[in-house]
């Protein structure tokens, strides 16, 4: 006879071994789809072999997708922020501006060279965000129709160099286009540290900026090393940290106040 008190293991239910193989099956789906080849996922976790190729295809791949968040989405919630705030305060012109004109060179280099329109039209819709923000800071500081103008100016500016300018103009634009979003974020951290907080900064904005600009950082030093280049997205990615830190200080600050 088996003793009252003795411990008896639950009864195996083959459902739960179904439902952890559809999930590890789920798992696999996602990895090998997205982010690596059947072949890595084997190596990495099934052998457990750490496979140095598979892993710089799967950090390529990780950087590249935060890169393309930073491109298509990081002035998005900036520009909800200010749309639903009716504020700008704490955002500096001068630092949109630079960043409106690093959107632009690539553009316009890619209209002097006749690139196919396929090729920078995801620029156009950072662009538009851009200006968009750019707008609404000169709006809701009174300047509305100083805010309109400048747009058309900067605009019609850019067209004219796409159409007119020497190749080495051109060319210099976009080898300029990097420096000028270093110094875009200089001067809003600048802004920042002046006014004692930083206004409507969004902070998913910065983050998403920053973590694009490491991906930035991945995708050049597997390209070109140790480069100049290399060296200004490392810059960069240090200056969106810092006006990361200034956006959460500021919150912290807000609410100790």
């Amino acid at each position: 006879m088996r003793p009252e008190n003795m411990w008896v293991p639950p009864p195996f239910h083959r459902g739960s071994f179904s439902g952890a193989k559809m999930a590890a099956s789920l798992v696999k789906n996602f990895l090998v789809g997205n982010l690596m080849p059947e072949k890595c996922y084997e190596q990495i976790f099934l052998t457990g072999n750490v496979h140095v190729p598979c892993l710089k295809f799967v950090l390529n791949r990780i950087a590249g997708f935060w890169i393309i968040l930073d491109t298509f989405l990081a002035q998005i919630p900036q520009l909800l922020k200010i749309l639903w705030r009716g504020s700008a305060e704490g955002l500096s012109v001068a630092s949109v501006l630079l960043q409106l004109y690093a959107i632009s060179c690539p553009v316009v280099y890619a209209v002097a060279n006749n690139f196919p329109f396929f090729a920078w039209a995801e620029r156009l819709f950072t662009l538009s965000q851009t200006a968009a923000i750019l707008f609404l800071i000169m709006h809701h500081r009174g300047e509305t129709l100083k805010g309109l103008l400048l747009l058309l100016g900067f605009g019609g500016v850019m067209l004219l160099l796409a159409r007119c300018a020497a190749t080495a103009v051109v060319s210099m634009m976009q080898a300029s286009s990097l420096a000028a979003v270093n110094a875009s974020k200089v001067l809003q951290t600048i802004t920042n540290h002046q006014n004692g907080h930083t206004g409507q900064l969004s902070t998913l904005s910065v983050f998403m900026t920053w973590t694009g600009s490491l991906g930035f950082i991945v995708v050049s030093l597997q390209e070109s090393g140790g480069s100049f280049t290399s060296l200004l997205h490392i810059l960069s990615s240090c200056l969106s940290f810092v006006l990361l830190l200034q956006v959460c200080c500021s919150k912290r600050k807000a609410k100790t106040d």
